[in-house]
């Protein structure tokens, strides 16, 4: 991992206990570095995170004892290979630690959506706001689309349970509707979850087929007043569609993650009074960041002791999957 990374992951009670359940031969934090090449020829497990190399059929091959990669951060997609599955190493991934943040922000921005807040933020009050007159404002009798019922997308259902007066419908091709309705939320397609979604969060992976999966045919089925949640990977957004629809002022926008990322400083969506831009903060920062090295840990110790992993990832489950 990058040394920033792993300097935020690893404070001296994490690097202690990994010193406790590993045989550290050599500098706890690798690289490409040849001075580490006899360490990577002995490492039979690797601790991966933000700032990883793709695990290559190069890379592996300087690494013949490899049996694990415990990645302490979110998807694998990034550093995980072919040659990985082949070799049938053990891969596992913090990514339901990595949910719970970005769970809690999007509920955060939900109920802040209900309220209007967020554009009040960007137009500060001046005097004229009749709040009397706002008859499709708060969190009663609201419905709230959720796209992807992946684990963010799960927690965020779940979340909304004590909140009575709104109302959780999941879009997902893949998902079971017995799951989704445990959770507390009801199974529909897209296409019925649009129109009546006042507000519509987006947790579905990036993939060549979710790719811009909303655009202009879906903004404009959304409600009058609805506001987009993007928590998750800018390419689901057709930036240009989102762009046309929230210049109408007809729906609001709250975008953490956006294509590019950043958006240039003179983009038009930073503009506009109606979309707020936060800088992808939803994920683990800071002191969260340490839950993902706690779960990274945890595999490390259920590897060393024989246990099957707890939080596996698969190939089948990467193909639609972040």
């Amino acid at each position: 991992m990058a040394a920033d990374a792993f300097a935020l992951l690893f404070d001296d009670t994490r690097r202690t206990r990994f010193a406790q359940l590993a045989e550290v031969t050599g500098p706890m934090l690798v690289s490409d570095d040849p001075a580490v090449a006899g360490a990577l020829a002995e490492t039979e497990v690797l601790i991966t995170s933000w700032g990883a190399p793709r695990l290559d059929a190069a890379r592996l091959e300087r690494m013949p004892r490899l049996r694990a990669v415990l990645h302490a951060a979110g998807s694998v997609r990034d550093i995980v290979t072919e040659e990985v599955w082949a070799r049938g190493i053990r891969v596992t991934s913090a990514a339901d630690v990595n949910a719970v943040p970005v769970a809690e922000f999007t509920i955060a921005a939900i109920l802040f959506s209900g309220k209007r807040a967020l554009t009040h933020i960007r137009a500060p009050y001046d005097g004229t706001w009749d709040a009397w007159s706002q008859r499709s404002i708060g969190n009663v009798d609201r419905t709230v689309g959720i796209v992807g019922f992946s684990r963010i997308g799960r927690r965020v259902v779940e979340l909304l349970r004590p909140f009575d007066g709104l109302r959780a419908v999941v879009a997902d091709p893949f998902a079971d509707p017995e799951a989704v309705a445990a959770a507390g939320a009801t199974l529909i397609p897209l296409d019925e979850v649009l129109p009546q979604a006042d507000i519509l969060s987006l947790h579905a992976p990036s993939l060549p087929s979710t790719r811009h999966m909303i655009s202009a045919r879906e903004l404009a089925m959304l409600p009058d007043g609805a506001t987009l949640i993007n928590t998750a990977r800018g390419a689901l957004v057709d930036h240009e569609a989102l762009l046309m629809e929230c210049r109408t002022g007809r729906i609001d926008a709250l975008l953490d993650v956006t294509e590019p990322e950043p958006l240039p400083a003179d983009a038009q969506l930073r503009r506009l009074p109606n979309v707020a831009i936060t800088p992808h903060l939803a994920g683990s920062l800071g002191t969260e960041a340490r839950r993902l090295a706690d779960a990274a840990l945890d595999e490390l110790a259920a590897y060393a002791s024989g246990k099957a992993p707890l939080h596996p990832v698969t190939k089948a489950e990467l193909e639609i999957s972040a």
